[in-house]
């Protein structure tokens, strides 16, 4: 298909302009296209960056002015908050709320906003409406400029979070964890980190963060390239000029590559294109893009929201979005219009006397409607039919997180910028000179690695230290085949250790509706123990191992959907079978049926399923 003969005659077309009543030629070619793209490493296939040591290079903090200067501290707190994060800065005005302020926030970062300090590469913006997404919105006050917000807006509203409710003299920067072990006759955690602290801790909330640790791809000769290189979200604007908004003025007469067209990859490519003298795009897996329909923030509209409409319109999103509950949700955007799509589909089948498997293809054939509409879009936008192709993509809408854009498509008609499709020509080596694909080599000034951020590994493993529990219990040990918790915050054998992200939780598309369920549950329960007396709390070998079956049982239920996905990070890259991947094995849907659980749970306010020490 060309572009003359292309269903769509407007790009930012959201209906799709024909029905498919034959699923099995999709089914077949979304196989086909995902078997070129399995291999037998997996996850594998990625390179860690280290704290220190090889390749430790691409984790370097290019925002940082110098080291910590702050001498080594010795202190006991009540709360020790590891990460300053959307999820520690929640957990900590959670925390402060209910009046308990001896609390300390370590992050390695020199900043508060964990992937908004990360990830500040040009475009950077979030794909969630930014009216959910911004964390206690009716309490700031604050009017987020756009309706999708830039990622330097967001990083300044965390920090204006953190003033705002005077966390920073509670935090302590560019400080890394090294190691935790419990202390069963003071009941505390000692933690060591690399800046020579030691704290005592009574509860310990560890990090979560999912786009923070970058990863390289396993691909001969990295780090053999004698020009420039670095990870999106460590950005060298020294380099490239510039800043999060664009200007790259540094890269005039440079060529450039970039590996990777995911959400970062899309946002960043138009910039690139903008300056560069040439660009080359390395592509496993296009990623779909969808018109982003921004605009600037009505402020009227937004003054006159009723109390409560913050909460009231992140469910409703969610529940929508991921849950396909037909809730009456405000938003209008790309994720809601996909799921009230789907939500048609599904009510037309229910006509008659329908069975599940009625309901279940109505969901498949809806998808692949929605996704010809987009290979539609791309036709309708790529000049050149071959580029056109490659961009196409052929998988379930939720099997990678999609994309929104107006400008990252129209980026391939310029004569500078070359698509290179790795799935069908994979590169074999980085070079001194550039990137050697078949008998071909680019050579290319500037190496730009878009490759995403670790999964496929331990707990322990990504967070770069181990933990000591009761009676020499190692938490590496314990997690090394999964994790293994109590609605994914406590641990058996590691006492007021919660642990916080995709642990055995709820998924839903906005992360920021997860955080902040997540921090509350557990402010709640650090509150009662610490109003109750309670010296030590964790599950109960029974609780635990039930809601370890309740996880299996959910991913059994994922496990076909996911199998038949192309590889990426939701599916561990094709390994299903291990269940070191929170993504895979750690996450409950329907999200808002996860949350609704533990309202219930705190309800009963019995702390079922834990063994108290008073």
């Amino acid at each position: 298909m060309t572009s003359t003969d292309s269903h769509i005659r407007d790009p930012h077309s959201f209906v799709p302009a024909r029905k498919i009543e034959d699923l099995e030629p999709f089914r077949a070619k979304y196989l086909a296209e995902r078997d070129k793209r399995l291999t037998e490493s997996g996850a594998e296939q990625y390179l860690a960056v280290q704290f220190e040591g090889k390749f430790s290079e691409f984790d370097a903090d290019p925002y940082a002015r110098g080291r910590r200067e702050i001498a080594p501290m010795t202190a006991e707190v009540d709360v020790l908050v590891i990460g300053a994060g959307f999820m520690g800065m929640t957990a900590a005005i959670g925390l402060k709320k209910a009046g308990i302020s001896n609390i300390k926030i370590l992050d390695v970062a020199a900043d508060f906003g964990g992937t908004w300090y990360w990830n500040r590469y040009p475009g950077v913006r979030c794909d969630i409406e930014s009216y959910i997404y911004f964390p206690m919105l009716e309490e700031t006050g604050y009017v987020p400029k756009e309706r999708y917000s830039t990622g330097t807006e967001i990083y300044e509203y965390c920090r204006l979070l953190a003033r705002q409710f005077d966390l920073y003299d509670n935090s302590l920067f560019q400080t890394r964890v090294t190691g935790m072990e419990w202390d069963e006759d003071t009941a505390r955690w000692t933690v060591n980190t690399d800046g020579g602290d030691v704290f005592s801790a009574r509860f310990v909330s560890t990090q979560s963060g999912l786009f923070v640790r970058p990863h390289l791809p396993g691909i001969p000769g990295v780090g053999s390239f004698a020009g420039h290189s670095f990870h999106t979200s460590r950005w060298d604007f020294d380099y490239t000029g510039g800043d999060a908004e664009g200007n790259l003025t540094g890269l005039e007469g440079k060529r450039v590559a970039i590996i990777g067209t995911g959400a970062t990859g899309i946002q960043a490519i138009p910039h690139l294109a903008d300056h560069a003298q040439s660009l080359v795009v390395f592509q496993r897996t296009p990623t779909q893009v969808m018109p982003r329909l921004n605009a600037p923030t009505d402020t009227s509209w937004f003054e006159s929201l009723p109390e409560g409409w913050h909460t009231e319109r992140r469910i409703a999103f969610d529940k929508c979005a991921m849950d396909r509950v037909a809730a009456d949700s405000e938003v209008d955007d790309g994720w809601i219009r996909f799921a009230k799509y789907q939500l048609a589909a599904m009510a037309e089948a229910g006509n008659g006397n329908p069975t599940l498997q009625d309901f279940m293809d109505a969901m498949e054939r809806s998808d692949y409607e929605w996704n010809e509409m987009l290979r539609d879009r791309v036709d309708a936008t790529v000049l050149d039919p071959a580029t056109a192709e490659k961009l196409k993509t052929y998988y379930r809408t939720l099997c990678k997180r999609p994309g929104f854009s107006d400008v990252y498509l129209p980026t391939f008609n310029k004569e500078s910028v070359e698509l290179v499709d790795t799935s069908a020509t994979p590169i074999d080596r980085i070079t001194e000179r550039g990137i050697a694909v078949g008998d071909r080599e680019f050579e290319v000034d500037l190496i730009i690695y878009a490759t995403g951020f670790e999964h496929g590994r331990s707990w322990t493993d990504k967070a770069g230290y181990d933990v000591l529990g009761r009676n020499g219990n190692r938490l590496s040990k314990k997690f090394s085949d999964g994790i293994s918790t109590l609605h994914g915050f406590l641990s058996q054998d590691f006492p007021n250790l919660f642990f916080l992200g995709f642990t055995q939780t709820g998924a839903v598309s906005n992360f920021a509706h997860l955080i902040d369920q997540q921090a509350n549950h557990m402010v709640y329960i650090i509150t009662k123990a610490m109003k109750s007396g309670i010296r030590a709390l964790e599950p109960t070998a029974d609780a635990e191992a039930g809601w370890n079956t309740v996880m299996r049982e959910v991913s059994v239920a994922k496990l076909e959907y996911f199998t038949a996905c192309t590889p990426g990070q939701y599916n561990n890259e094709g390994k299903l079978a291990d269940n070191r991947n929170p993504l895979v094995s750690g996450v409950y849907m329907p999200g808002c049926e996860f949350f609704d659980l533990l309202a219930e749970w705190r309800k009963r306010d019995d702390l079922d399923g834990l063994s108290v020490t008073s």
